[in-house]
């Protein structure tokens, strides 16, 4: 399997990374896959759904979203906003190289970036989500509320994300209350997979439930199990990636 770089510059001139997995065998389609909130491409989640995607012939590009992983920019000047603003600069590049992403695949927070910015990217034929949340501000219960609640007063807090310090701005915050994801899907026209687990302790199921209802046909709607929110069980992500690479087969070009 053949995994190479490939790096491209957002809406604001910034270099952001990317790892290409180049599809083995009869070459299906191109896929772009947005990682989890605050996860980056190396993500285990991230390899393992993309590999094995490229196994089947969809190769995919995952990358990490500005201010993470070894892209530049601040993680505290992002927000939700700029992470679809970087899916649909991948893409661009994505085209401008030869290989327009076919299918958008989303992981958590990704999942729901992608859902916002399939609009704007006119290649995508089909899109996938992975225990996305159907409110973006979701997000904030994985902030701890003390810092939370210090960034209601005050520009930039360090943050515990998960148990780890995050720098976060109030500006981010603001951004996450600001978005209509019901409406987005509603008006998303693209056949959607929801892959969500009932298990679930981050991301609980009735989020895909709201996601599912909102969305227009066609669409289809999968239960991951006993698979918990980061998949972080080997099996867990290549089943879903499989699921992924079998639905999106009716949608993809010929080879």
């Amino acid at each position: 399997m053949s995994t190479r770089p490939f790096e491209f510059l957002n809406h604001e001139g910034r270099r952001l990374s990317g790892s290409l997995e180049m599809p083995e065998g009869v070459h299906h389609g191109w896929a772009l896959f947005a990682h989890c909130f605050t996860c980056g491409k190396k993500n285990l989640a991230a390899v393992r759904i993309a590999r094995t995607l490229a196994g089947v012939g969809i190769g995919v590009l995952r990358f990490d979203f500005t201010g993470l992983g070894e892209s530049e920019g601040s993680f505290a000047d992002s927000s939700f906003s700029t992470n679809v603003q970087d899916l649909v600069s991948a893409s661009a590049a994505m085209q401008a190289a030869g290989m327009p992403p076919d299918i958008l695949v989303g992981h958590s927070l990704g999942g729901a970036a992608v859902l916002a910015a399939a609009g704007d990217i006119a290649s995508a034929r089909a899109v996938a989500t992975i225990a996305a949340p159907f409110d973006v501000a979701h997000v904030l219960h994985l902030l701890d509320p003390e810092g939370l609640a210090r960034l209601e007063t005050q520009a930039q807090s360090l943050v515990q994300v998960a148990g780890r310090p995050v720098s976060v701005s109030k500006a981010f915050v603001d951004d996450l209350r600001g978005h209509d994801q019901g409406l987005r899907i509603a008006a998303l026209r693209r056949p959607l997979l929801v892959l969500h687990a009932p298990r679930d302790q981050t991301v609980d199921i009735e989020n895909a439930t709201h996601i599912f209802l909102a969305a227009r046909h066609p669409k289809s709607f999968v239960s991951l199990d006993k698979a918990d929110h980061l998949l972080s069980g080997r099996n867990d992500a290549e089943h879903v990636a499989n699921l992924i690479a079998a639905w999106a087969s009716y949608y993809l070009p010929e080879s």
